[in-house]
């Protein structure tokens, strides 16, 4: 197929109970996906992703792992109701960053799944040692930002942490941190300080803790080799080597996320359709945001696949 597709995943936040719960349902192999989480895990960690409780499935140190299963379990439906739609390139959002790879053929599913899990407590575990949140911060460009926390670093800790479309920066710091933060950025002209419903700093320096022991899991974990690039968060740019992906997942726990520049990158590189898979339709959005003139198509319950159908139906009409 000419068409170059590129596979988007999304983020910790996304998460819902009952999420993946249709395909569970309706498709074998979302189904043996899940089975699979939960032999490995060795708790039956599905019924959490289904029934909830939503706290509990909020955690960090449960949401980033329940979101991953999910997502993997919409790829791989996708893959097998599709098999002509192969992307050219994979990207994720933070943790979305992990199921990319999967599906890159980057790394193997359980062999992920465990480095989740570890990134998932160590990230918890930090969170607990540093009460920290989130901030987005609305109509101010990302140099003038970085200006007035860098007059409050330190004693004030606070860092840029996602950039992810246009007239929005996502700053990350302590609780105490981020008021007088908000407070300085609204005198300079910010228009909105929003707190954002997160239970920690992620990317940012308060997650050094969690980055330590994600590198000694990392360097364990065997990286594969596949035709698939990958835009990784960190440098907004398509990773090649495997030593250089390692470094970058490593870097991502508290670094800012440059999801705009990745996918500014798929958009130079001539993308003609975006697939978002898993819970949540942010991704899309953002992609309006950003100014993708092409289509993203978003799977994220089991009917969505009727549109991804139609599309790949035209397509085959044309060829013939």
């Amino acid at each position: 197929m000419s068409k170059k597709f590129a596979f988007l995943f999304p983020g910790q936040g996304a998460q819902y109970p009952g999420m993946g719960k249709d395909f569970y349902d309706q498709f074998p192999i979302a189904r043996q996906t899940f089975e699979e989480a939960d032999e490995f895990l060795s708790r039956p960690f599905s019924k959490l992703v289904f029934e909830g409780p939503s706290d509990e499935l909020t955690l960090t140190k449960n949401s980033q792992i329940a979101i991953y299963i999910a997502s993997i379990a919409a790829l791989r439906v996708v893959q097998q109701q599709f098999p002509d739609l192969k992307p050219s390139v994979c990207a994720g959002l933070s943790l979305g960053e992990y199921t990319a790879l999967t599906a890159a053929g980057k790394i193997a599913f359980t062999d992920c799944l465990d480095l989740v899990r570890t990134r998932a407590e160590a990230m918890h575990m930090a969170c607990e040692e540093t009460k920290g949140s989130m901030q987005v911060v609305l109509g101010m460009a990302e140099e003038a930002v970085e200006t007035v926390i860098r007059a409050l670093n330190p004693p004030h800790p606070v860092w840029v942490a996602n950039l992810n479309c246009p007239g929005q920066v996502v700053i990350a710091g302590s609780v105490e941190a981020l008021v007088i933060a908000g407070a300085a950025l609204k005198e300079k002209g910010a228009k909105r300080v929003l707190p954002l419903e997160v239970s920690g700093a992620f990317h940012s320096g308060l997650m050094r803790s969690a980055q330590e022991k994600l590198a000694a899991k990392i360097a364990t974990v065997p990286f594969q080799e596949s035709p698939i690039e990958i835009v990784m968060n960190v440098p907004g740019d398509i990773v090649a080597s495997a030593q250089q992906m390692r470094q970058v997942l490593i870097d991502q726990v508290a670094s800012p996320v440059r999801w705009e520049k990745g996918i500014r990158k798929m958009m130079e590189s001539k993308i003609d359709i975006y697939v978002e898979m898993g819970p949540g339709k942010t991704l899309s959005g953002m992609n309006k945001r950003i100014g993708v003139a092409e289509p993203t198509y978003s799977i994220e319950k089991t009917a969505d696949l009727q549109e991804l159908n139609k599309l790949m139906e035209s397509y085959a009409t044309v060829e013939s």
